[in-house]
């Protein structure tokens, strides 16, 4: 386990020259190492057929739980929030311009000394006139202590995504890791393809934009998982070898209705170094009962399954069952009781706070150690902090595509070619 007795100068160096130039105006006394993405990235990258977990940080038992745990296996970790659950019509009240303050105190609390990215997860464009407030929305992420973002276009037609990326990232503090997304997830569009990732990779590579990560949709879904269908491992693998030499990783989403199997094949089998995990975090926290790998059963009636004595107290859970029914809320839609009860969360017994943290952390260390294979990535990270001698270890590749064949009219010209013509 890392700690500041161990690393004594070497992780005051890290802090000194790793940290970002708003974190440090933020935090200018912290001793949280806050940094951007691209070092988590390269960490799992260099050990090797690992992941890195994306913990959506839907309430602050999650964002403590995952915090120990990645202390305790010595992983690096990304604390995220997507924009429909922290955005300005969020349902947690955890959120985007709050995130990073949570995540920094809780650092100095504890004593964490893992490398952590807090990450912009969504930020959705889901028409051109979404563009606009944009403009002055993500800058605002970044003040607030954002490390890293994800611009998710995926809603629009292949030439609008990459068109809303180029627009957008302009925005995005050149240290800072950025994730693109091709595919809805979820969508109605069937799954993602090679020839629609790799015009992505290349219309952003054209104007010196290198995204970290590449989200798809490869067969998984967000929230509580009805099907095995699940994430497609051989799908992936070949998308990602489509875009191989722009040294792209993969972003998977939607971990919680996947076997720990399968995840481990995405491990072992892909270029996947960041996997979100969100519905199981805060399912766990509230003491429902879930499988090995997160996803909360269900009695034949279609209720959760409280176990007594875990997470909150009963009658607290009743009170959640019962807020939930008078809204009409079931399954996956259980995650907006998180706004209406995180203070009364809070406002439990220390021994009650503490077991939901507790189970929070005994699940992620588990999932770093025994699945995504992330155990030990921190010191990794931290030698590419110090190594860089700065807070941006730069691009993984430079321009390799001529911008004079992704203009504006060449990117729906060649968007029209691949699509069939139908726009």
């Amino acid at each position: 386990m890392m700690n500041n007795n161990v690393l004594g100068t070497e992780f005051q160096k890290a802090l000194d020259l790793g940290r970002p130039p708003t974190i440090k105006k933020l935090f200018p006394n912290s001793k949280a190492l806050l940094v951007s993405g691209k070092f988590i990235d390269r960490a799992v990258l260099k050990k090797g057929r690992s992941i890195c977990m994306a913990a959506n940080g839907r309430n602050h038992f999650v964002i403590r739980g995952v915090l120990k745990a990645a202390q305790r296996a010595s992983s690096v970790i990304i604390i995220e929030i997507a924009k429909s659950e922290g955005g300005a019509d969020a349902y947690c009240a955890v959120n985007y311009w709050n995130i990073a303050r949570q995540v920094d105190a809780v650092c100095n609390e504890l004593g964490i000394t893992v490398p952590v990215a807090i990450h912009a997860d969504h930020y959705t464009i889901k028409k051109r006139e979404d563009i606009e407030p944009a403009r002055t929305e993500i800058p605002t992420l970044f003040e607030a202590g954002m490390t890293s973002i994800a611009i998710d276009a995926s809603h629009l037609p292949e030439d609008e995504n990459l068109l809303a990326n180029l627009e957008l990232s302009r925005y995005v503090p050149e240290w800072a890791s950025l994730e693109t997304e091709v595919g809805e997830i979820k969508g109605k569009e069937g799954l993602s393809t090679e020839e629609e990732a790799l015009f992505q990779i290349q219309g952003l590579n054209a104007h010196d934009i290198f995204p970290d990560w590449i989200a798809l949709n490869n067969g998984t879904t967000h929230g509580i998982e009805e099907s095995d269908a699940g994430i497609q491992v051989g799908l992936t693998s070949r998308i990602h070898k489509a875009v191989e030499k722009y040294h792209v990783s993969g972003a998977q989403h939607g971990t919680s209705g996947n076997s720990s199997d399968r995840l481990r094949d995405i491990a072992q089998k892909t270029r996947t170094t960041k996997a979100n995990v969100a519905t199981a975090l805060q399912m766990i926290s509230w003491g429902l009962q879930v499988n090995d790998y997160g996803n909360a059963q269900q009695d034949k009636d279609g209720n959760f399954i409280k176990l007594e004595g875990e997470g909150v107290t009963e009658d607290m859970w009743h009170k959640m069952k019962a807020y939930a029914e008078e809204k009409g809320l079931k399954g996956g839609n259980y995650k907006k009781l998180n706004l209406p009860f995180e203070n009364r969360l809070l406002g439990q017994p220390r021994e009650i706070r503490e077991r939901m943290i507790k189970r929070v952390e005994d699940f992620v260390f588990h999932m770093l150690v025994d699945v995504f294979n992330a155990e030990d990535t921190a010191p990794i990270a931290l030698d590419a902090i110090l190594e860089a001698g700065s807070c941006d270890p730069g691009p993984k590749v430079g321009r390799m595509d001529d911008p004079a064949e992704w203009t504006a009219d060449k990117i729906r010209e060649k968007a029209r070619a691949f699509s069939g013509g139908k726009r």
